[in-house]
């Protein structure tokens, strides 16, 4: 098998670019699949879809239920159960079962529980679930670093009570626009009838992928391109809906299966189609950064594997790099463009950059944006070699209580050598070599 997938890279990459537009466009489709294939059968996507059904099960009642209460202060809490049904549709007949019960919580929930602790119980679950999802999303994206807790509780929270709120309040407008006289005139007029019948047919599925290129948009932990968002959206939509029939003939055609289950089987079939959303969506993210990352497209390993010595000039580029971003007008670089300069994948500079910062010689901006630390003069490159060293022993193992004496030897003269190299030279000094480099040398 490993020969197989050898010689699929070879011709996937190591080959000559074809010439015409269409073998371009599907040498480009054919690499696309290979690295989302790749990501899937690594089984991370799918344990991660099948923890969140876990979560969704647990969370949806109480989302919901705040969900609810804001829209009933609205005036379109009736506008819940459609919008539910619709995400059930694949079930078929028994979406309209699985609605009513999971509406019939929500009412529960109202009547009984949405008020003092049970009101946090109910806040704590829904964002427990959204701190998963954002888990996910940022597993796919290779980032480290979650949102802060206060950024969470209000970003997360303002989603989860106002996204359903404009969901709904959407199709209110849709289904009030559909029966006003005017649109019933414009109707019986052809072809703008047709066409009116098509976009109410449409609309539906617009709203699936609006809701889709949100959150590949908002929920990762990083800049996403809106566009990258949208043709990830696009997608996951478009596949969504065709799982969504393909799944519904399915449901269909297992009524044998249904009687062994009896009134278990909606809840395994609602289980099944929550798995296949959820794998449906995490797929779409996974696209959507291959898109925005198409340098990842053929690398297997998602954690860097470099020596020493590349970290240590990796380190020096970024700090140099940054440097001379202090005298331009935007003042700091982002992580993307750092990884673009240098010319290396940004899942390498991830670690070193949070070495720097932990030794307190970058911080980020508000903007997202790496800035020195201190002034220029007064990091030296001792500090800054020192301080991915240190990140490399901390994630080393154990090493032997005590080094053979040569060894201990030739070691200490190596880093007294770089030392003595190094010890009279700033960061500063760095910039200013660097653009005397840069000055085309006088005739």
């Amino acid at each position: 098998m490993e020969r197989w997938i050898r010689h699929l890279q070879v011709w996937l990459w190591h080959r000559d670019v074809p010439s015409g537009t269409l073998r371009k466009s599907l040498l480009t489709v054919s690499r696309f699949l290979y690295a989302l294939a790749r990501e899937l059968s690594s089984g991370e996507l799918s344990l991660r879809a099948m923890s969140l059904v876990y979560t969704t099960m647990l969370a949806v009642v109480p989302l919901l239920a705040l969900s609810f209460s804001i829209l009933k202060g609205l005036g379109f809490h009736r506008q819940m159960e459609p919008l539910i049904l619709r995400v059930l549709a694949p079930l078929g007949p028994r979406s309209e079962e699985l609605t009513a019960t999971v509406i019939g919580f929500v009412d529960n929930v109202q009547g009984s529980a949405l008020a003092g602790v049970s009101l946090t119980l109910l806040i704590v679950t829904a964002l427990s679930m959204a701190k998963k999802v954002e888990n996910s999303f940022n597993f796919v994206w290779r980032v480290d670093r979650p949102r802060s807790f206060g950024r969470r509780f209000s970003e997360y929270l303002s989603v989860m009570l106002l996204g359903p709120a404009l969901m709904s309040v959407a199709m209110l407008m849709v289904a009030t626009l559909e029966n006003t006289a005017v649109v019933n005139r414009l109707r019986e007029i052809e072809p703008l009838g047709s066409l009116i019948v098509g976009v109410t047919q449409l609309t539906p599925y617009v709203l699936v992928i609006g809701a889709f290129t949100f959150l590949y948009a908002f929920v990762p932990n990083t800049t996403v391109r809106i566009r990258t968002a949208l043709f990830g959206g696009v997608l996951a939509g478009i596949v969504w809906v065709g799982c969504g029939e393909l799944f519904a003939q399915f449901v269909a055609g297992t009524d044998r299966t249904a009687l062994i289950y009896a009134g278990f089987a909606t809840v395994i079939f609602g289980m099944l189609w929550l798995y296949f959303s959820w794998l449906i969506l995490l797929l779409g993210a996974q696209f959507t950064f291959f898109y925005q990352n198409p340098e990842y497209l053929r690398l297997d390993m998602r954690t860097p594997n470099v020596c020493n010595e590349v970290t240590e000039r990796l380190a020096i580029s970024v700090m140099l790099i940054v440097g001379q971003a202090t005298s331009e007008p935007s003042n700091g670089c982002g992580l993307s463009g750092l990884a673009a300069r240098i010319g290396v994948p940004r899942h390498l500079l991830d670690p070193v950059v949070g070495a720097l910062r932990e030794a307190r010689l970058l911080v980020e901006t508000t903007e997202e944006r790496l800035i020195p630390a201190k002034d220029l003069r007064k990091i030296s490159i001792v500090e800054i070699l020192a301080s991915v060293r240190a990140a490399a022993a901390d994630g080393r193992s154990a090493e032997p209580d005590q080094w053979n004496p040569t060894v201990q030897a030739i070691a200490q003269q190596i880093d007294a050598a770089v030392y003595a190299a190094v010890v009279s030279r700033s960061l500063a000094d760095l910039v200013d070599e660097d653009a005397a480099y840069a000055q085309p040398e006088s005739s």
